[in-house]
Protein backbone atom coordinates (compact mmCIF):
# COMPACT_ATOMS: atom_id res chain seq x y z
CA UNK A 1 0.00 0.00 0.00
CA UNK A 2 1.31 3.46 -0.83
CA UNK A 3 2.71 5.43 2.05
CA UNK A 4 0.98 8.70 1.14
CA UNK A 5 2.37 12.19 1.39
CA UNK A 6 3.97 13.46 4.58
CA UNK A 7 1.12 15.99 4.82
CA UNK A 8 -1.44 13.13 4.79
CA UNK A 9 0.61 11.22 7.39
CA UNK A 10 0.75 14.29 9.62
CA UNK A 11 -3.00 14.85 9.27
CA UNK A 12 -3.68 11.22 10.21
CA UNK A 13 -1.31 11.53 13.19
CA UNK A 14 -3.12 14.60 14.53
CA UNK A 15 -6.63 13.24 13.83
CA UNK A 16 -5.69 9.98 15.52
CA UNK A 17 -5.08 11.78 18.79
CA UNK A 18 -1.33 12.14 18.23
CA UNK A 19 0.54 13.79 21.05
CA UNK A 20 4.08 14.67 21.93
CA UNK A 21 6.06 11.49 22.43
CA UNK A 22 3.50 9.22 20.75
CA UNK A 23 5.12 6.26 18.98
CA UNK A 24 2.18 3.99 18.15
CA UNK A 25 2.38 1.92 14.99
CA UNK A 26 -0.06 2.98 12.30
CA UNK A 27 -1.79 -0.07 10.76
CA UNK A 28 -2.25 1.74 7.43
CA UNK A 29 1.14 3.35 6.85
CA UNK A 30 3.41 0.97 8.77
CA UNK A 31 5.31 0.63 12.01
CA UNK A 32 6.79 3.31 14.23
CA UNK A 33 10.37 4.25 13.38
CA UNK A 34 13.21 2.59 15.27
CA UNK A 35 16.81 3.45 14.54
CA UNK A 36 19.21 6.36 14.83
CA UNK A 37 18.48 9.86 13.54
CA UNK A 38 20.86 12.76 13.09
CA UNK A 39 18.82 15.90 13.75
CA UNK A 40 20.19 19.14 12.30
CA UNK A 41 19.23 22.73 13.12
CA UNK A 42 21.11 24.61 10.37
CA UNK A 43 22.55 28.08 10.81
CA UNK A 44 25.67 29.70 9.34
CA UNK A 45 27.21 30.58 12.73
CA UNK A 46 25.61 27.98 15.04
CA UNK A 47 24.48 24.71 13.44
CA UNK A 48 23.20 22.19 15.97
CA UNK A 49 23.65 18.43 15.58
CA UNK A 50 21.97 15.78 17.75
CA UNK A 51 22.12 12.02 17.34
CA UNK A 52 19.05 10.35 18.85
CA UNK A 53 18.34 6.62 18.96
CA UNK A 54 14.75 5.33 18.93
CA UNK A 55 14.27 1.94 20.52
CA UNK A 56 11.25 -0.29 20.14
CA UNK A 57 10.22 -0.56 23.79
CA UNK A 58 11.89 2.34 25.56
CA UNK A 59 12.26 6.09 25.41
CA UNK A 60 14.56 7.65 22.80
CA UNK A 61 18.16 8.27 23.91
CA UNK A 62 20.52 11.07 22.89
CA UNK A 63 23.85 9.58 21.85
CA UNK A 64 25.64 12.79 20.89
CA UNK A 65 25.10 16.51 20.42
CA UNK A 66 27.24 19.46 19.40
CA UNK A 67 27.07 22.92 17.92
CA UNK A 68 29.28 24.19 15.11
CA UNK A 69 30.13 27.69 16.35
CA UNK A 70 31.79 29.95 13.79
CA UNK A 71 32.96 33.51 14.36
CA UNK A 72 31.72 36.43 12.28
CA UNK A 73 35.24 36.83 10.91
CA UNK A 74 35.03 33.44 9.14
CA UNK A 75 33.94 33.86 5.51
CA UNK A 76 30.73 32.19 4.34
CA UNK A 77 32.43 29.58 2.09
CA UNK A 78 34.61 28.44 5.00
CA UNK A 79 31.54 28.24 7.27
CA UNK A 80 29.72 26.06 4.76
CA UNK A 81 32.77 23.82 4.40
CA UNK A 82 33.02 23.45 8.19
CA UNK A 83 29.33 22.57 8.48
CA UNK A 84 29.80 19.82 5.86
CA UNK A 85 33.04 18.60 7.48
CA UNK A 86 31.45 18.32 10.91
CA UNK A 87 28.38 16.60 9.39
CA UNK A 88 30.69 13.96 7.94
CA UNK A 89 32.48 13.62 11.26
CA UNK A 90 29.19 12.90 13.07
CA UNK A 91 27.98 10.57 10.29
CA UNK A 92 31.25 8.62 10.49
CA UNK A 93 31.17 8.36 14.29
CA UNK A 94 27.60 7.04 14.70
CA UNK A 95 25.43 4.42 12.96
CA UNK A 96 22.96 6.91 11.43
CA UNK A 97 19.84 5.59 9.64
CA UNK A 98 18.18 8.91 8.70
CA UNK A 99 19.04 12.61 8.69
CA UNK A 100 16.30 15.08 9.65
CA UNK A 101 16.57 18.84 9.18
CA UNK A 102 14.47 21.80 10.11
CA UNK A 103 13.17 23.66 7.09
CA UNK A 104 13.93 27.35 6.73
CA UNK A 105 11.48 29.51 8.62
CA UNK A 106 9.82 32.46 6.95
CA UNK A 107 12.06 35.49 7.22
CA UNK A 108 11.37 38.97 5.90
CA UNK A 109 15.01 39.67 5.09
CA UNK A 110 16.12 38.15 1.78
CA UNK A 111 19.79 38.08 2.79
CA UNK A 112 18.99 36.15 5.99
CA UNK A 113 16.93 33.63 4.02
CA UNK A 114 19.78 33.20 1.55
CA UNK A 115 22.33 32.58 4.35
CA UNK A 116 20.04 30.08 6.12
CA UNK A 117 19.41 28.33 2.81
CA UNK A 118 23.13 28.03 2.19
CA UNK A 119 23.71 26.48 5.64
CA UNK A 120 20.87 24.01 5.03
CA UNK A 121 22.32 23.25 1.61
CA UNK A 122 25.74 22.44 3.09
CA UNK A 123 24.17 20.00 5.57
CA UNK A 124 21.89 18.40 2.98
CA UNK A 125 24.73 18.04 0.46
CA UNK A 126 26.98 16.44 3.09
CA UNK A 127 24.30 13.85 3.94
CA UNK A 128 23.33 13.24 0.31
CA UNK A 129 26.99 12.77 -0.71
CA UNK A 130 27.13 9.87 1.76
CA UNK A 131 23.78 8.48 0.50
CA UNK A 132 21.81 9.08 3.72
CA UNK A 133 18.04 9.59 3.41
CA UNK A 134 17.19 13.20 4.28
CA UNK A 135 13.85 14.32 5.72
CA UNK A 136 12.76 17.92 6.28
CA UNK A 137 10.22 19.25 8.77
CA UNK A 138 8.72 22.74 9.19
CA UNK A 139 9.45 24.35 12.58
CA UNK A 140 5.73 24.36 13.54
CA UNK A 141 5.50 20.61 12.92
CA UNK A 142 8.63 19.97 15.01
CA UNK A 143 7.21 21.93 17.94
CA UNK A 144 3.79 20.26 17.60
CA UNK A 145 5.32 16.77 17.58
CA UNK A 146 7.66 17.37 20.51
CA UNK A 147 5.92 19.93 22.74
CA UNK A 148 2.34 19.51 21.55
CA UNK A 149 2.06 23.20 20.66
CA UNK A 150 3.25 24.68 17.37
CA UNK A 151 4.08 28.11 18.80
CA UNK A 152 6.20 26.84 21.72
CA UNK A 153 9.13 29.00 22.82
CA UNK A 154 12.75 27.90 22.52
CA UNK A 155 12.79 27.47 26.30
CA UNK A 156 9.75 25.15 26.18
CA UNK A 157 11.33 23.10 23.39
CA UNK A 158 14.62 22.76 25.30
CA UNK A 159 12.88 21.73 28.55
CA UNK A 160 10.65 19.21 26.78
CA UNK A 161 13.54 17.71 24.82
CA UNK A 162 15.63 17.29 27.96
CA UNK A 163 12.65 15.64 29.69
CA UNK A 164 11.87 13.29 26.80
CA UNK A 165 15.49 12.23 26.53
CA UNK A 166 16.09 12.17 30.31
CA UNK A 167 19.11 14.24 29.47
CA UNK A 168 20.91 15.57 32.54
CA UNK A 169 23.15 18.16 30.90
CA UNK A 170 21.59 21.51 30.05
CA UNK A 171 21.22 21.75 26.29
CA UNK A 172 21.76 24.99 24.40
CA UNK A 173 18.99 26.10 22.05
CA UNK A 174 20.81 24.91 18.91
CA UNK A 175 21.38 21.42 20.37
CA UNK A 176 17.83 21.23 21.72
CA UNK A 177 16.37 22.33 18.38
CA UNK A 178 18.43 19.68 16.55
CA UNK A 179 17.26 17.03 19.03
CA UNK A 180 13.67 18.22 18.57
CA UNK A 181 13.96 17.69 14.80
CA UNK A 182 15.27 14.15 15.40
CA UNK A 183 12.43 13.47 17.85
CA UNK A 184 9.86 14.84 15.40
CA UNK A 185 11.13 12.33 12.83
CA UNK A 186 11.06 9.50 15.38
CA UNK A 187 7.52 10.35 16.54
CA UNK A 188 5.95 10.92 13.12
CA UNK A 189 7.88 8.93 10.47
CA UNK A 190 6.31 5.60 9.61
CA UNK A 191 8.14 2.65 8.12
CA UNK A 192 6.32 1.42 5.02
CA UNK A 193 4.49 -1.86 5.54
CA UNK A 194 5.26 -3.05 2.03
Amino acid sequence: MARGSSRQQWKAFIEGGGRAGARKADPVTGAAFTGTVLGVDPSLRGTGFSVVEARARSAPVMLHSRVVRLKASVAMPECLGEIARQMWEVLDAHPIDHVALEQTIYVQNFQTAQILGAARGAAIAAAAARKYPVFEYPPLRVKQAVVGFGRASKEQVARTVMGLLAHGRELGFDEADAAAVALCHIFTHRVSAG
